[in-house]
């Protein structure tokens, strides 16, 4: 393929091209103007955006040693890359089995928020957005960042837990206001009110571009002297007495002192070798997209309803993305459909309709499914693993790691290079909670809501 000569983000918004595929037994788009594409880049008759990423290195000879070799080409991935090179490691090598943002990130919804029901993620989640506001000066190229504010929707009974879960956060500094049903119509015209306890409100939070993120970290770690190889899979961690020694790989091995793993749902076969088993479990998530109907004409916020158990936000200026909490089930990474199930539409068409009742009767124009890594609580794994020394790792992403990857991958650095994360405490992350049985568990939360499918 014909490599570019100016960023992918302008090229994308300077060319009109379209690709169409057979994907699932539907017929399927790439819109180079929203940054979607409805099929995934493993099909030979379509075009990938991953395939033009500019000087990607490609099936010349691997490089046979690495300071620190990262598995994985998501958003964490490529962001410890990134800021692994920008603490000057030399010979960063990070290794992505299919192309940049094939697995979780490039099928994720991409909010960007800060309301959780912790203070650890929410930190996490306003560190990161420090960087998504101010990316083309902190790593260069364009995030697709839009501050369109974002809507947390909370049941009757739940208001105190979200008045404490906003104080929380204004304390951390971020900007968070617990707002009520009245002003609700305000802030997402044409809402239904009437079940709502009450909401927050976070005027500076809204969603990002997942591929060009993940494609500007990666130009950006590049830029600083890091090698990214796609289509490369690791076949196993190498380990001599205890510590990290290096990768196999197909195309041969290559000594490393240091491996960060962030694979995904790809974790287990690089984990059982090494006699680590964290009860990391793939599930198949689902994101569908609606086409507003007529007279629907004011782009909204990106909103979480925890009544209807779902998640939507617009997608360029004519639809919505949604995702629901249901519509989530085991399946193998390596052999799942990447289609929408209709009775999954029909779920989210009415748990948007459910807020938003103007949109029964939007259409519906397309969806995909990707896989993420449960963890046993629903909680991130960040941790240097005590039983593997050289191993670090961001495992069981629970669909909601997106956000935080710029924060995540900048700790690991910290982690690596100054041998402590500075940014933010990553103890809550820890692995060994589990063994411990401390496992995370939130006290405000709104209902013991399960998957998160990536929002």
């Amino acid at each position: 393929m014909k490599m570019l000569s100016m960023p992918l983000a302008e090229w994308m918004r300077s060319t009109s091209w379209t690709s169409f595929c057979s994907y699932s037994s539907r017929s399927c788009k790439i819109w180079t103007d929203c940054c979607w594409a409805t099929c995934p880049p493993i099909f030979p008759d379509c075009v990938s955006l991953a395939d033009a990423l500019p000087g990607e290195e490609g099936r010349g000879a691997l490089m046979t040693r690495a300071d620190v070799i990262v598995i994985g080409g998501g958003a964490n991935g490529t962001s410890t890359a990134f800021h692994l090179a920008s603490r000057g490691v030399k010979n960063v090598l990070l290794l992505e089995r299919r192309q940049l943002g094939a697995g979780a990130t490039g099928k994720s919804g991409s909010l960007v928020r800060m309301h959780y029901t912790n203070e650890p993620e929410s930190r996490l989640a306003f560190e990161s957005l420090k960087v998504f506001r101010d990316f083309r000066n902190i790593v260069g190229g364009d995030c697709g960042f839009e501050p369109i504010g974002f809507l947390q929707i909370v049941p009757r009974g739940y208001e105190a837990a979200l008045a404490r879960n906003v104080a929380r956060q204004q304390r951390l500094g971020i900007a968070t206001e617990v707002v009520t049903p009245g002003r609700l119509n305000e802030l997402l015209p044409g809402c239904r009110t009437d079940d709502v306890g009450a909401a927050a409100w976070e005027p500076q939070s809204g969603f990002a571009d997942p591929n060009a993120t993940t494609f500007a970290f990666a130009e950006a770690a590049r830029r600083l002297g890091a090698t990214i190889e796609t289509g490369c899979e690791v076949l196993r961690i190498l380990t001599e007495r205890g510590r990290v020694v290096g990768v196999e790989t197909p195309r041969g091995r290559v000594e490393a002192p240091v491996v960060v793993l962030v694979p995904g749902a790809w974790a287990a076969p690089l984990l059982a070798p090494l006699g680590l088993d964290f009860g990391l479990v793939p599930h198949r998530i689902q994101i569908t997209i609606f086409r507003w109907p007529a007279g629907f004409t004011r782009r909204h916020c990106v909103v979480i309803d925890a009544i209807h158990q779902s998640w939507f936000r617009p997608e360029g200026a004519a639809t919505t993305l949604i995702g629901v909490e249901l519509g989530a089930g085991h399946a193998d990474p390596n052999a799942f459909d990447e289609g929408v199930d209709p009775e999954f539409v029909a779920t989210c068409r009415n748990a948007l309709a459910g807020r938003l009742p103007a949109m029964r009767e939007a259409t519906m124009r397309g969806g995909w499914a990707g896989m993420i890594s449960m963890s046993a609580d629903g909680r991130p794994i960040i941790d240097q693993i005590p039983s593997v020394a050289g191993l670090y790792c961001m495992l069981g992403d629970s669909g909601t790691s997106f956000k935080t990857s710029p924060a995540i991958g900048k700790c690991l650095a910290e982690w690596i290079v100054d041998g402590k994360p500075r940014t933010a405490d990553l103890t809550p992350f820890r692995s060994t909670r589990f063994a411990e049985a401390l496992p995370w568990h939130d006290e405000d939360n709104y209902g013991g809501q399960g998957l998160t499918i990536s929002r």
